[in-house]
Order: structure tokens, then sequence, then C-alpha cells
């Protein structure tokens, strides 16, 4: 009997099993964002409130009709010696003729998605930082980010290597556009 040799797994490899080997409690989320897992705790009601007027608003306003999707996992480039990054928005926007959902692994590619949703919560440089270097990164066109902290929604646009090139941010209160597909102002003076 002969014993086969394997190839040692390299850290980013190990980090990348023991990541998707996780069994968080139910309600949180982990994500594995520039080499480094972090785990969240179940989002509070204003933060589920702010995600839900976006939604209702994205939904009816959109000239492109769109699908929603809560906190869907999603597999982006990493950055140097990371692995790909598994990052989980609080919402992810897609056209509905692409069907991009439909057949879709927990953690899917992330080509197609029109625009991702963050609203800050426990860790918020994550938010205004890392995961829009994550989201540039991966090419996804447009990043909204309602900052509860600063009191302003942020959209991110024309992404370009690790960062967007474009951003306007408005305070709550304020109307921001969304470009197409979207092509519709969003009204933010709820979120005051």
């Amino acid at each position: 009997m002969t014993a086969m040799a394997h190839e040692p797994l390299t850290q980013e490899e190990v980090l990348l099993e023991g990541f998707l080997a996780l069994d968080t409690p139910e309600g949180f989320r982990a994500e594995l964002i520039e080499g480094e897992i972090v785990v969240t705790p179940p989002p509070d009601g204003d933060h589920e409130d702010y995600i839900g007027l976006i939604v209702n608003q994205v939904i009816r306003g959109s000239r492109t009709e769109m699908q929603f999707s809560g906190n869907k996992g999603l597999k982006l480039r990493g950055g140097g010696e990371c692995p790909r990054n598994h990052v989980i928005p609080d919402g992810t926007f897609a056209p509905m003729e692409l069907r991009l959902y439909r057949g879709a692994d927990s953690w899917m590619p992330c080509e197609g998605v029109a625009m991702v949703l963050e609203v800050t919560s426990t860790k918020p440089k994550a938010d205004r930082e890392v995961k829009r270097r994550c989201y540039a990164r991966a090419g996804i066109p447009l990043y909204l980010l309602v900052d509860r902290d600063t009191a302003q929604v942020t959209l991110f646009s024309e992404p370009k290597q690790d960062d967007y090139r474009e951003h306007c941010a408005r305070p709550f209160g304020k109307p921001i556009t969304l470009p197409e597909p979207f092509a519709f102002e969003l009204d933010t003076s709820d979120l005051v």
C-alpha cells in the first residue's frame, strides 16, 4: 500500500476552506473580505426599514424592471494574495430579464449585477472603504451606500481597478439620481 503525496495547501486555500466550513449562528452572516473573516450580528429594525424603503422605490421607479435579492452571497475577485472575496451585500439588484438568481449557488459570481446596496451598521468603515474596493474591483457598475452615521446616501459609479472613479453624496432628505438602467431619482426624504 502506497500513500499518495498531496500538495500542501496555500494559506489562501486554508483560509477559504475554513471560511466555507463556518457554521454561524442563525441570523448572523459571515463574509470573507480581503483575507479577513467578518461575522456580523442580525441587523436592527432601522437598518431593515431603510433597505425596504429603497427597494420599494427601485421596484416602482426603475426604467428597467429589476429583480432584488437581500443578503445574496457574491464571489468577487480578491486583491493581491487574498482568496476570492465572499461578500453578502444588504441588497443586490439585477435586470429581471437576466433571471440572475435562478439556479444560482449560495455564492454566485457578480456578472450581471447592476447595483449593490449597503446600509451601515456595526462596521461602517467596512462598508465605506473595504466593501467599496471589493465591489469596484469586481466591476459592479453601481454601489449605493446609505450611511446612517453621516446621514447621507452616496452613489459610487464607474468602477476602475480598486475603486470607483465617480461618486455623488446627498444628505438624507435630498434626492439622488440613479443612472441607467434605473434612470430615476431616488427620494431619500423617508430616511430622515
